[in-house]
């Protein structure tokens, strides 16, 4: 490789580490113990997995949980589904060469996006803020699928919003916290999710990715947000064999449903 190749390599894998790292702070200023939820998620994985774990990353976006975990587990394989456009050509250009990581495009929405992943089963399926955005009946009929891709004894793991209804001074308490939180963040030049996809949408190199998603994304509605009690019992029912929280926070929480 001459020196002007090098250059050129370099300056690739800075360009998509830039962005992976803007949509880590950005994800942060809304996920301030982000990390946090990471670390206990792989915690489980590896003592399920071991050392060589192959995992689902589901609704994948850059990748991020795949990051963590190659990096802590070199020996890990993960696939990661997604729909964005945009955010899985971060991902494809972040981990270029990387035969660790598959990235497949397919909705959650449709009932047989699971035909487009390789063929399982995983040690564990992963996600995180991110089926929030499906309607109920989709979240169910989800749950289902999973089953069917976990081996016996896999692990299924979401980090998302669930809400604590009966602790409304609490929620009130944790909101002003927040809000002060962003405020400082935001006057250090973190991004908002809408500044985030407006600097992407002018980026030359996104711009069309980002253009694509618009037009995917052009009839999507909010999805429903439920209690993590709510999702553990609908866990059980879907056909895993115990569900419970692994970790939680005011406004979010983890839980785990073991197949």
């Amino acid at each position: 490789m001459t020196d002007l190749q090098i250059a050129d390599d370099t300056a690739e894998r800075a360009y998509w580490e830039g962005w992976q790292r803007s949509w880590d702070r950005q994800q942060g200023w809304y996920l301030p113990d982000r990390e946090e939820r990471f670390r206990v998620m792989i915690d489980l994985v590896e003592a399920v997995g071991g050392p060589a774990p192959r995992i689902l990353d589901l609704a994948c976006g850059t990748a991020s949980i795949t990051e963590r975990l190659l990096a802590r587990l070199p020996q890990a394989a993960s696939v990661g589904v997604d729909l964005d456009p945009a955010l899985l050509q971060i991902a494809e250009g972040h981990f270029r060469g990387d035969q660790r990581l598959t990235l497949v495009t397919a909705d959650l929405r449709d009932p047989d996006w699971a035909a487009a992943l390789p063929e399982g089963p995983f040690d564990a399926v992963l996600t995180a803020t991110a089926l929030h955005w499906l309607d109920t009946d989709t979240l169910l009929r989800l749950y289902r699928d999973l089953t069917g891709l976990l081996r016996p004894g896999g692990i299924f793991l979401n980090a998302d919003h669930c809400p604590q209804p009966g602790t409304p001074l609490l929620n009130a308490v944790h909101k002003t916290f927040e809000e002060r939180r962003q405020l400082t963040e935001s006057a250090d030049g973190v991004l908002t999710w809408a500044q985030w996809w407006q600097a992407a949408a002018a980026d030359p190199r996104l711009a069309e990715a980002v253009a694509a998603r618009s037009a995917v994304y052009r009839d999507h509605k909010d999805g429903d947000t439920h209690t993590a009690e709510w999702n553990i019992e609908r866990l059980v029912d879907a056909g895993f064999r115990e569900a419970g929280l692994a970790w939680r926070s005011v406004s979010d929480a983890m839980f785990v449903a073991v197949r």
